[in-house]
């Protein structure tokens, strides 16, 4: 099944299909009205198990958000996941209940649960999609803060007896994201102090290490009553951020476990759904779908961009944007868990939803973001810089990869003023390995190897950004720090 999960994602890069709609597609096709006929209806273990997977995205997601793109970001974020959220779940659940008919606990539950923006599809597509910093910036964080007000407000419509007043539902959201925030960013800090001071007998050590971090985070958050899904996303950021030993490593076994997780999460909820029950909910689901995109989220986007100053074009591609993916299929399982009256149909219209709209708005961003003239450049000078703890020597191996727009292409190895107890040791050119002179000029697609002491290995690799980012006149202190460093 992953073979052909990992077949299908190249099918889905070459079609425009997102991968999503393929890894469901497996499992209903294995399901009890496919080919192989599983039978599955375990609601209460695809919840589970879709907590656990959607943990592990949001800290893949965390682990890859750079902070000096998000934090200009953060207020509007914050704005669409809060008093965004509570205008899309009253818009969403006053046309479930006139234009469907739903009554009003399943109307609000479905409000609720379709208000989330999906951290994985976000993810996935901004990678394809080059869009302004500040757009994609608020895209991620929103993507990453919303999961965790709209699952408060799921299992509190999910209750059998009374709904709480509004001002203490209110309240309690609000207690519960702080205790979230602190404990993400306390764990997030700790952790990475720790990481950048034990030297782990194994580079394979280090991303396992920090995936257990943000899974700690994550629930040390449930535990105290918080937002185990904010705290995980936090606590990946500020690791992501971080000077961690084998950087590029970690990154890519988070992506790997992302992976995994999508794709056992979307086959899941394949499996869970029955094909033939869907037919009447159908025009119910696109109905409610067109109320979301054409009325709630516009609607979301422009109250919470009130005290912002943004273009109607960007609040456009910002209302087209709200990607629903595996979130709402997963929330949907929790009133059927608790078996709150109408739970099925509200899953089921859910379920049709998300596949026809994502089917609809993934493909069509990319072109809308032409049409509105909205587009950004990937950062050129980006450098990838992997950390090697040297025990024993009591120093770093950095290896550092030259990209093709990278201003330090053309620069010599000893105009890199690097300081003193740090050097390039081997440059790496067209697979061939050779030691530099100080003369020897650096080009674009390179691979350095710089050795340097614990004492001067920040300001090392600060001058090697500086210089990546301001060519070979850049200054000490100038514009070219690394990102997330706050120069």
């Amino acid at each position: 099944m992953l073979l052909v999960a990992v077949a299908a994602v190249r099918l889905s890069s070459r079609s425009g299909l997102p991968s999503l709609l393929l890894y469901v597609g497996i499992g209903v096709a294995i399901g009890q009205d496919g080919v192989f006929g599983v039978q599955f209806n375990d609601a209460e273990l695809t919840q589970a198990l879709g907590y656990a997977a959607l943990v592990v995205i949001l800290a893949e997601g965390g682990l890859g958000t750079k902070w000096q793109q998000i934090k200009p970001a953060l207020p509007l974020a914050a704005a669409l996941s809060t008093v965004g959220v509570a205008v899309s779940v009253g818009v969403t659940a006053a046309a479930a209940h006139l234009l469907v008919g739903l009554d009003w606990k399943p109307s609000l539950l479905m409000g609720a649960v379709v208000s989330s923006t999906d951290a994985a599809a976000v993810f996935s597509v901004l990678r394809k999609v080059p869009l302004p910093s500040r757009l994609s910036g608020v895209l991620e964080a929103e993507s990453g803060f919303n999961d965790a007000p709209v699952v408060i407000l799921v299992v509190a419509f999910s209750t059998t007896g009374h709904i709480h007043p509004w001002p203490r539902l209110l309240a309690d959201i609000a207690l519960e994201l702080v205790i979230g925030a602190l404990i993400g960013v306390a764990i997030g800090k700790l952790g990475a102090l720790a990481l950048r001071h034990v030297a782990l007998p194994a580079s394979g050590l280090y991303p396992i290490a920090v995936l257990a971090l943000a899974v700690f985070a994550y629930a040390c958050g449930a535990l105290a009553h918080g937002s185990g899904f904010l705290a995980v996303y936090l606590a990946s950021v500020i690791l992501g951020n971080a000077r961690l030993p084998h950087r590029p490593a970690t990154r890519g076994f988070a992506e790997g476990l992302a992976w995994i997780a999508q794709i056992g999460l979307f086959v899941l909820l394949g499996l869970l759904v029955t094909p033939h029950e869907l037919g009447d909910d159908v025009l119910p689901a696109v109905v409610v779908g067109l109320a979301l995109v054409l009325v709630a989220r516009p609607a979301s986007v422009l109250v919470a961009a009130l005290p912002f100053r943004l273009p109607w074009r960007e609040r456009a591609l910002l209302s087209w944007a709200g990607l629903r993916g595996a979130v709402p299929i997963v929330l949907a399982t929790i009133p059927l868990v608790e078996e709150v009256p109408g739970a099925r149909r509200v899953f089921n219209i859910v379920f049709v939803l998300v596949i026809v709209f994502t089917l609809i708005q993934a493909p069509t961003l990319p072109w809308l973001a032409r049409r509105l003239r909205i587009g950004g450049e990937e950062a050129a000078a980006d450098l990838g810089i992997e950390s090697a703890p040297l025990e024993r020597l009591r120093g770093q191996l950095l290896t550092v990869s030259i990209p093709e727009a990278s201003r330090m292409h053309g620069v010599e190895v000893g105009e890199l003023r690097l300081p003193t107890g740090s050097a390039v040791t081997l440059v790496v050119r067209e697979g061939r390995s050779f030691v530099p002179l100080p003369t020897t000029m650096l080009q674009r697609g390179d691979e350095l190897l710089v050795v340097s002491t614990d004492q001067v290995r920040d300001a090392a690799e600060e001058r090697l950004w500086a210089v990546a980012r301001g060519g070979k006149l850049a200054s000490w202190l100038g514009t070219g720090s690394r990102p997330g460093s706050g120069r």
